[in-house]
């Protein structure tokens, strides 16, 4: 057996070896790595660990060490160190973790180990990474013949299956360890005892213990005290009385560590009276308590609320010269916390130091929450401070934000800053709720340059998107801090909070809105319009104000176009914007000649029952015609007119005559004559001028048709003039039809004033 384990060790350095050496043609990823290799580095692995199994052994052995040697060399030569290899159990359980529990891999597992021992198989259960794949290869190398468990590796895979809480399979290994030739001793039931009694299943714990005898294993106190620890950890006080009387009635006697046991489960089941029975009961045998005991009691006395009884204990037990050590110190601080006696346990504070004693992490979380709730906050400071020197961390993290809170509720915010360096020094995660208090604080006391500060510290570390965080920063923290950086040039900085923040899922409307305010006023637009853009698409309301600012930035900017389209997304958000903000608007577009816009604006601001400004909604009307958007001019004219506006038609009339747009004049007076609007002779007369001299004949015929047929004069003094250029120009029907008409208009005059002189 000695000669084929010692084969095998050397078969395995060599193998080893060989694969460690650049020399090798196996895979090396798969050695030097913990990571799950591929696919083909598991078949080169095989394909290096299987060799020839009716080869010499010793002989592969040799020459692989010849191989190794030769690498080594070569590597010293390179002035590099060479990696010890790899244990041959950590690359079983690295195999069983990386592969299926297959034949294949049990040939490989064999084919790397042709003999195993005891310390192998010992070593693989104790390394494997999980209780299944121990539980395979204890069974399999049993199964094959490879190796015959005994006690050793029976208890260890007992051990690992019942800290699993795989506790059927470690039981049937326990009860089949006689068929196997195995005596069973205490260790193992006491094993199986306290595994079932970790996973709460007390009825298997007790059968388990009632079964010793059968299977003739002698119950100690061993057995008891692991069953009354079950026992009493679920709190079946009565069953652990009973058992109790049956092991004085066997004749074994309880030990301190039994009663310590008993007394600690009777005061968890708030059995105070048995407790101290059993208390008085073990000085009655002549066991002195110690230190355990007494911290059990003063425990167990300030559970029951009972500081008093708990103070007797702490003096018994220094008048008996035990020393109490910090977890007394601790346990009665805790009873004094517990009945708002902070005075009191800062007087044991001080007299655990004076013994030498030092607070540990538990003291200190005790007495923290204490102290902030007797508001000593200065106490609570300089506890703290001691923790950051001796770099002590408590055990409840949630300790620092009661302190923040405390402090700011003290209006001590330096103190509360300090916490945050405290635990920057104690290495404990800083996260964005708690800066968010002090924070919060700052801006209410008015001293934001403090908070400013802060926040600066908060987006350096990234402490806000720390992914473990469970505090976040509160609306009312971030959205005063937010406008006081708006309102004082720091919007940027104010973006990138609310930036983290929406990462977060933070859609907070308010800060929002400041932000595009503040970058309105920065003269930023278009950072301003994007995050308005934001909002849009995720539906968060906006304000008037907030859409008011950003027009007026566009058009400090001389971009009124971008005014415009600001302008229309507030409409489409059911905002009405002022009548000033739509003449501001529509004079900037018109300055910056965007007619047609202006002409839009108007339209909006007419529709929504805005009925100001006509002085600029007749100059817009004006310019269009003038730029000869004469059908969108005369769609203007009839929404002005069904708004109850009236332009100046004549004062139009003129001002395009003059300028030349003969073909606008036209239109404007065709226009009016269609729908009766009320047009002086003299801006007739200017038209047809202005027709005749263009030499549009045709025109000026027809114009002055509709004119005479709606009754109008014919006085016009070019009448003659323009019969003579149609007949020249060949239009002769239209000027017989013309003066036809013009001779029966003088002859209608003429009768109408001598009928009105004979009726004189």
């Amino acid at each position: 057996m000695a000669c084929l384990a010692a084969a095998k060790r050397a078969n395995f350095n060599g193998q080893l070896s060989k694969l460690s050496s650049p020399l090798s043609l196996g895979s090396n990823f798969f050695f030097c790595s913990l990571s799950a290799p591929s696919e083909p580095a598991k078949l080169d692995e095989e394909s290096a660990v299987s060799g020839n199994g009716n080869g010499d052994i010793l002989s592969r052995t040799a020459a692989r060490e010849a191989v190794t040697t030769r690498s080594q060399n070569s590597i010293r030569r390179e002035g590099r160190r060479s990696k010890s290899p790899e244990k041959i159990e950590d690359v079983i359980c690295r195999m069983m973790a990386n592969r299926a529990w297959t034949t294949r891999l049990q040939n490989s597992i064999r084919n790397l180990v042709p003999c195993f021992d005891h310390e192998l198989v010992y070593n693989v259960l104790h390394s494997a990474r999980n209780a299944d794949h121990a539980l395979q290869f204890f069974r399999w190398v049993e199964r094959k013949n490879l190796f015959r468990n005994d006690m050793e590796t029976h208890r260890k895979i007992i051990e690992i299956l019942g800290g699993a809480a795989k506790l059927n399979h470690a039981r049937c290994i326990l009860l089949d360890m006689p068929k196997k030739g195995l005596e069973l001793n205490e260790d193992l039931w006491v094993l199986m005892i306290d595994s079932y009694g970790k996973a709460g299943i007390v009825q298997e714990s007790v059968k388990l213990f009632n079964r010793m005898q059968e299977f003739g294993v002698e119950r100690t106190i061993k057995s008891y005290d692991a069953l009354f620890k079950v026992i009493v950890r679920r709190g079946r006080y009565m069953m652990a009385k009973r058992y109790f009387n049956k092991m004085l009635n066997e004749g074994i006697e309880p030990t301190r560590h039994t009663f310590n046991n008993l007394i600690w489960g009777f005061f968890l089941s708030g059995k105070v009276e048995t407790a101290l029975r059993f208390f008085e009961d073990m000085k009655s045998r002549g066991i002195s308590p110690d230190v355990v005991t007494y911290n059990t009691m003063i425990n167990g006395y300030n559970r029951s609320k009972k500081i008093e009884e708990a103070e007797k204990y702490f003096v018994e037990m220094k008048g008996r010269n035990i020393l109490p050590t910090v977890i007394t110190f601790t346990t009665m601080i805790k009873g004094y916390i517990l009945q708002d006696r902070v005075d009191d346990a800062l007087r044991l504070v001080e007299e655990m130091k004076s013994l030498g004693v030092n607070p540990n992490a538990i003291t200190y979380s005790t007495l923290l929450p204490g102290l902030c709730n007797a508001e000593k906050m200065s106490e609570a400071q300089t506890v703290l401070k001691e923790m950051a020197d001796r770099y002590i961390v408590p055990k409840d993290e949630s300790i620092f934000m009661k302190l923040i809170s405390s402090q700011c509720k003290a209006g001590n915010l330096d103190a509360a800053v300090d916490v945050l360096n405290g635990m920057n020094r104690l290495s404990v995660s800083t996260e964005a709720g708690q800066y968010g208090v002090v924070i919060e604080n700052c801006c209410k006391a008015g001293q934001h340059d403090k908070a400013v500060a802060l926040l600066d510290n908060l987006i350096e570390k990234d402490v806000i998107l720390v992914p473990q965080s469970t505090l976040h920063m509160e609306s009312s923290a971030y959205n005063p801090l937010i406008e006081y950086l708006c309102n004082n040039g720091q919007t940027a900085k104010a973006e990138t909070l609310m930036r983290q923040l929406m990462k977060l899922g933070v859609q907070d409307a308010l800060a929002l809105n400041a932000l595009i305010c503040g970058h309105s006023r920065e003269g930023t637009p278009e950072s301003a319009l994007e995050l308005l853009q934001i909002m849009h698409r995720r539906k968060i309301p906006s304000e008037k104000s907030t859409y008011e600012s950003l027009i007026q930035s566009f058009l400090e900017r001389n971009e009124p176009a971008d005014a415009k389209a600001v302008l229309d997304s507030m409409l489409e958000n059911g905002h009405l914007p002022s009548s000033s903000l739509y003449r501001t608007v529509m004079e900037r577009l018109l300055k910056d000649g965007r007619v047609q816009t202006a002409s839009r604006v108007m339209k909006a601001m007419l529709e929504k029952g805005v009925k100001d400004h006509e002085d600029l909604v007749t100059k817009i009307v004006e310019s269009l015609l003038m730029r000869g958007h004469v059908e969108e001019a005369l769609g203007r004219i009839e929404l002005l007119m069904h708004s109850g506006i009236t332009p100046d038609f004549d004062n139009l009339i003129s001002i395009l005559c003059q300028q030349e747009k003969i073909v606008a004049a036209l239109k404007l007076l065709d226009y009016c004559l269609e729908r009766d609007y009320s047009v002086d002779t003299s801006s007739f007369e200017k038209v047809l001028e202005a027709l005749l001299a263009d030499g549009k004949t045709l025109n000026a015929y027809s114009i002055l048709c509709k004119i005479m047929e709606k009754g109008g004069s014919t006085d016009w003094s070019n009448c003659k003039d323009l019969i003579k250029s149609l007949n020249e120009q060949g239009n002769t029907k239209q000027a017989d039809i013309l003066s036809r008409m013009i001779v029966g208009k003088n002859e209608d005059r003429k009768k109408g004033k001598k009928k009105g002189a004979v009726a004189g």
